[in-house]
Formats: structure tokens, sequence, C-alpha cells
């Protein structure tokens, strides 16, 4: 069953009328409407606001980083808890092999359902989340793994008991500590890239964003309610944050945008896993040709100059 956003009812439409057409098995009529469907689908996903990639990016059936993992990873073992305080259901990680290329993944998870989504927290790391995702990191080093983490997340937990436990500590570290780690790091934004939650599996040799995926430091609710204490606002807010790939690419905040199917990965996920599998292992070749000091180097400027501009 398709979930289809306000913006598709069109496509909606279309898509019955061409099921229809099938079931009566009348061939002139199958490939009318499958004419007038493409050109919808060019017409609408051609010219998308910043608020509908955002739309697109928490779709309910798009694929989640067990979904990823599932298609990419063959002998996958999870690795469980940060060995301080508990396991954090709403962060996985998983050693395994891509394509022949041993791997850590390491990816924020949302959950399906309202049962699965209250154990994966909707997606928001504590910090032993994110200690555990460190653990996993310092694992591959020491075993010479490449890593490749999946961020996916509305923003790291902000409750009272995550504080209490170190939630921004648990994030600085994980930046600090990543910056000089000595094995290649890949990361893709694959849905949502919240914040805090995001950067702390985000500091990597390449950092790349699927086609509707957004990276922002706040919400654009949070923004709106903010700046103009107005829940209407959201869509101007979500111009303003410039939070697309897109939008990131253009500033050389991002390394590569992943060219996922233009109506959605949700509508093909196989081939949406093979591109982002294809720019992993192509990545991991990349760097794999660099020495240990090189990539490292690599990686500090790439770090350092974010931010950088010219008057």
């Amino acid at each position: 069953m398709v979930t289809y956003l306000e913006f598709e009812k069109s496509i909606e439409t279309l898509d019955n009328a061409l099921e229809s057409a099938k079931a009566s098995g009348d061939k002139i009529a199958i490939a009318s409407v499958e004419k007038d469907l493409n050109k919808e689908i060019t017409k609408k996903f051609s010219s998308l606001s910043s608020y509908q990639k955002l739309q697109l990016a928490r779709h309910p059936d798009r694929p989640y980083s067990l979904d990823y993992i599932r298609m990419i990873m063959t002998d996958s073992y999870e690795i469980h808890g940060d060995r301080a305080f508990r396991d954090d259901p709403a962060l996985v990680c998983f050693l395994g092999y891509i394509g022949g290329q041993k791997t850590m993944v390491i990816g924020e998870q949302k959950g399906r359902g309202t049962k699965n989504k209250i154990k994966r927290n909707f997606g928001m790391p504590n910090p032993e989340g994110y200690r555990k995702a460190l653990r996993a990191v310092k694992l591959a080093e020491k075993f010479d793994i490449p890593v490749l983490m999946l961020v996916d997340t509305p923003g790291a937990y902000p409750g009272l008991g995550a504080e209490e436990r170190g939630q921004s500590e648990a994030i600085a570290r994980n930046l600090f500590e990543f910056t000089s780690v000595k094995v290649p790091m890949i990361s893709i934004v694959i849905g949502e890239g919240g914040s805090g939650g995001a950067l702390a599996i985000g500091v990597a040799d390449r950092l790349a964003m699927m086609r509707y995926s957004v990276f922002s430091v706040i919400s654009p609710e949070g923004c709106s309610a903010i700046l103009w204490d107005d829940p209407k606002k959201v869509e101007v807010a979500t111009d303003a944050l410039k939070i697309s790939s897109s939008d990131l690419m253009e500033h050389k905040l991002i390394d590569a945008v992943l060219d996922e199917p233009l109506i959605g990965a949700h509508r093909d996920k196989i081939t949406t896993a093979n591109v982002l599998k294809d720019y992993y292992l192509k990545s991991i070749k990349e760097l794999r040709a660099l020495s240990v000091d090189e990539m490292l180097e690599a990686r500090y400027n790439k770090l350092t100059s974010v931010g950088a501009f010219t008057e």
C-alpha cells in the first residue's frame, strides 16, 4: 500500500486509473495512462519546494537504516550496548560485508508502527547510543575495518535522563574522536539529519546525502516557533534554513548527492540501496589509495574548511 503525500494526489489518481486499466486488460488505455503518469511525475518532482523535499525525507515508507542494512549487507552481526549503561535501540551497529568489503555500519533507526517507534524512541538516540557508536568505531579501527554511518534522526533525545547522562558530552566526544580514526569513514544522510543528533555520526572522510534527504541545525518546526511563534511559518522556515541536499551541495558542505529515483526512494528501495552501496564502495576504494596520514590530513582539511567564506 503506497502512502501518498498531499502534493502527490494527481499521481495517486493516475496510479488508480492505471490499476483499473490493467485490471480490464485494455492495452491502449494502459499505454495512455502510463504516458500521462510519467509526464505528471516529471512535472511534479522536477520542481519540488524545500518543504516538499522535507516531506519526502520524512515519508513513512522511506527506507530506514535497517532496511539498507538488510539489502546491502551479508553475514551481518549486530553489536549491542555501550558497556556503561544500556543498549540504545535508536542507534544500531552491525558488522558484516558490503560487496565483499568487511564493514562496520552504524545507523539511526526510527521504527515503523506505534510499538516499534516507541521502542526506537522515534529515531532519537540517547547518549548511550552515541557511546555505542564510538565503541563500534574504535572496534573497527582496531581491526582496520571501514565504517559506514547512516544518518536519519529528528535529533538527539532531549529528555531529562539523557541530559543527566551527558548527552552533549557524548555528541562532542564523537565529534572529537572521529576526526582521528585511522580507517575510512563514510557518512550518508538517508532521510532526516537533525542537529547534533546527525553530527554525532556525521564526521567522516565523505559526507553524502540522498536526493530527498535534509540536514539541518534545527527542525523547521522549531525554527518557526522560535523566530515567529507561528506554526504556519514552517514552509518559510524550511526555505530559509537551506536544508535540502542541493542547497548543501551548493554551499560545499557535503561531498555528493546520491541520485535516488525521481519519485522517491520508497518507490524503488532496491535501486536506492544499490546507489548507496556503489557510492560507499567507490569511496572506500579512493580512500584506501591514500596512506593513513594522507587520509587524516584530507579529513582535517575538509572539516576545517566548513563555513569558510570570503567578502
